[in-house]
């Protein structure tokens, strides 16, 4: 982080009050910007006046790795067809390629073959600083394993992709209290991810990947290191997000927990759909 982001990012971690926000149509009005996929007052997500297209729009997608000699196959031809708005449960045992599709849908793989279209980028043939701007302004990902600094506090661990982004600390510290504070994290705006528990470590998670008002949500095993109680938690609040906010939320699970609120389940084996409601 350069020296004027690192003096920024220091700037935020005040002790003003959190703004009394609920995980509701309140945080739409917080949005630091726009663009082409963003939440109206009253629709939800918005798409383009041309853009008939699904959000996203996998074509003969194929995603294979070399291991010494060897190739692993992780995604093997697959075709996609997404809308804005879904919640998708991606299921499959082990090695099925759901987080192979999840790490090209976050952008940080691109295909062997094949075409993957999403919010109109072809992330195949996107340049490095194309889907580094992709991954600021498109996708939010959260992982089973939380990835949060050590040495930074939830506040500053939240914050710290927007002021990446660029944007002005004040708007920034503004949207992250307010997030936090939806979350029931405003006791723990200080702490180091050391001091919480995993349910907490999760929420806050979330809110980091929700600090930019991405399009689409990937939550990868997001329950996989919670307990039963913390992993309900987590799936209702993903839901909420979807239902509320209008935001498109992919989940890649073994778990169950999402299946009752999911618009469309896929599953995949050896790298394949071999299923879809």
């Amino acid at each position: 982080m350069s020296a004027r982001n690192w003096q920024r990012f220091r700037c935020i971690s005040g002790g003003d009050k959190p703004l009394p926000y609920g995980l509701n149509s309140d945080l739409r009005g917080s949005r630091m910007e726009t663009n082409q996929y963003v939440h109206s007052e009253n629709k939800g997500l918005t798409m383009p006046d041309d853009a008939k297209r699904p959000l996203i729009q996998a074509r003969g997608l194929s995603k294979s790795y070399r291991l010494g000699a060897s190739e692993v196959v992780g995604l093997n031809n697959i075709d996609l067809h997404l809308s804005a708005g879904e919640l998708v449960v991606l299921k499959g045992n082990s090695g099925s390629g759901k987080s192979t599709l999840l790490a090209l849908l976050a952008g940080l793989d691109q295909p062997t073959a094949g075409d993957l279209i999403v919010a109109d980028q072809n992330l195949k043939k996107a340049t490095p600083r194309q889907l580094t701007q992709y991954r600021r302004e498109i996708v939010g990902v959260v992982f089973q394993s939380f990835n949060l600094l050590p040495t930074l506090t939830v506040l500053e661990n939240v914050s710290l992709p927007a002021l990446l982004a660029g944007h002005r600390h004040p708007e920034v510290k503004a949207k992250a209290l307010q997030l936090l504070a939806s979350l029931d994290l405003t006791p723990r705006l200080h702490h180091l991810p050391a001091q919480l528990s995993g349910g907490e470590m999760q929420r806050t998670a979330i809110a980091r990947a929700l600090i930019n008002d991405p399009a689409i949500i990937l939550a990868d095993e997001p329950t996989g290191n919670l307990d039963s109680h913390n992993g309900r938690a987590v799936i209702e609040l993903l839901g909420s997000l979807n239902r509320r906010l209008g935001t498109t939320v992919i989940i890649a699970t073994h778990s169950n927990l999402a299946d009752p609120i999911a618009t469309t389940s896929i599953y995949l084996t050896d790298g394949a759909i071999t299923a879809w409601s």
